[in-house]
């Protein structure tokens, strides 16, 4: 009798035993992904997709994508198709997707919806912005510091993009002298226009570009490649794309910060809002040097970016940590 009197407070005590000790796995149920194109780009949607695969490694859980969802009219179809099959974490790869989801948020109380570079308004969502002002910094210091025609330039997406003042300042930092000029596409995917940038940036005598657009930085980085020129990688380390043309990458991983996210939407510390994340967080780095790049100067770009960890701040820059 006495045994049998035991057993149900064992049973509870067991249960608050296993409970305690899977707190990850607690509040994600299943994870939504949203890409504006494909997932088999190679650049930006592969890094959402990739992300996406390692949140369903990490916590074990069911995960979907829809591809295409480029409307708010399939951004809308598609979170109801989500929220049936009961997910309740949803990414939307790209800052269009802030809006969409400040509209739909309110129907969907239970699910969590994250966006990029974005501004969210509501209690259930949350828009991540990589701090790309210091990975322009240290862009335009190796641009600056192997630029032998003393004229770099950038071919940008947007003018509001942080990384372009970094861009400058790390340049000017490195050699005050040189000279660099900045053009916009006004879009992340427009090939062609991106390569008549180019064009112009090379008759004017630049002979460093950092394509600063995920969607054309691949195209511009071999037409650099074919005239000779050198160039500064954008969101991948893409030095595969020729040892002796990428000088370097300024690298977002964000594969790990999907991962870090998930993290903490399972433990309940994922904040609403806008959230910020830089090099200290682990999610932005230098990518590979060529072996054209001096090791001196490597080490001092390291140093500076060591610096920077600690204390949010960069020489001659009025920028810090938010």
């Amino acid at each position: 009798m006495l045994i049998k009197k035991w057993i149900p407070i064992l049973l509870v005590l067991f249960l608050l035993v296993s409970c305690s000790q899977d707190p990850e796995k607690g509040k994600i149920k299943k994870v939504g992904l949203l890409v504006p194109e494909t997932v088999s780009d190679q650049v930006w949607g592969t890094k959402g997709y990739k992300g996406l695969l390692n949140i369903q490694s990490k916590f074990g859980v069911e995960v979907y994508y829809k591809e295409g969802m480029d409307s708010e009219y399939l951004v809308e179809k598609s979170v109801k198709v989500f929220h049936q099959k009961g997910v309740n974490l949803i990414f939307g790869h790209g800052n269009e997707y802030a809006a969409y989801f400040d509209k739909l948020a309110p129907k969907y109380p239970d699910i969590q919806f994250v966006s990029f570079n974005g501004d969210a308004k509501r209690k259930n969502t949350t828009s991540l912005n990589f701090k790309s002002y210091a990975m322009g910094y240290f862009g335009g210091m190796t641009a600056a510091h192997m630029s032998k025609s003393n004229h770099i330039g950038m071919i940008a997406a947007f003018e509001w993009q942080p990384e372009i003042k970094g861009f400058i300042d790390g340049a000017k930092k490195e050699n005050k002298d040189v000279k660099v000029t900045i053009k916009y596409v006004g879009n992340w995917d427009n090939r062609e226009k991106a390569i008549r940038l180019l064009d112009e940036l090379t008759k004017e005598g630049t002979d460093v570009v950092y394509p600063a657009g995920d969607g054309y930085n691949i195209p511009v980085i071999e037409e650099l490649k074919s005239k000779g020129l050198y160039a500064i990688g954008y969101v991948s380390d893409q030095s595969d794309l020729g040892e002796t043309t990428v000088l370097t990458s300024t690298v977002q991983h964000v594969p790990k910060l999907y991962e870090l996210v998930a993290e903490k939407f399972s433990k309940g510390k994922l904040d609403s809002g806008n959230l910020y994340f830089d090099f200290n967080d682990g999610v932005i780095s230098m990518g590979k040097y060529s072996s054209l790049v001096d090791k001196a100067f490597q080490k001092k770009v390291a140093d500076m970016i060591d610096t920077y960890k600690k204390t949010g701040k960069l020489q001659s820059s009025d920028q810090t940590k938010e």
